[in-house]
């Protein structure tokens, strides 16, 4: 799997002729555009799951789980700077 970090109105490109461009989005909602010809099937995992009766095949169709927050020793260090409340002094 690819995980990819786009900026809005990026796109991808999958093959010659599916278009998937990133619109932007707010909280944990995004939105994005396919563009892809009228004989490709797009259709929502949501659906997908939801039209999947069967136990079997429903066991079988893929899953995906948010990656857990990055451990605390790997983030990057922000630099803060704190004003101390005399006149010109500053602690870091």
């Amino acid at each position: 799997m690819l995980r990819l970090t786009l900026t809005t109105e990026e796109y991808l490109q999958l093959g010659d002729n599916v278009k998937i461009a990133f619109l932007g989005g707010t909280g944990k909602h995004l939105r994005i555009m396919v563009d892809a010809p009228k004989e490709v099937n797009v259709a929502r995992g949501k659906y997908i799951e939801k039209m999947t009766t069967n136990p079997e095949e429903r066991a079988k169709l893929p899953r995906y789980y948010a990656e857990p927050e990055t451990p605390e020793k790997y983030r990057r260090k922000k630099n803060i700077i704190i004003h101390d409340t005399r006149i010109g002094a500053k602690a870091h």
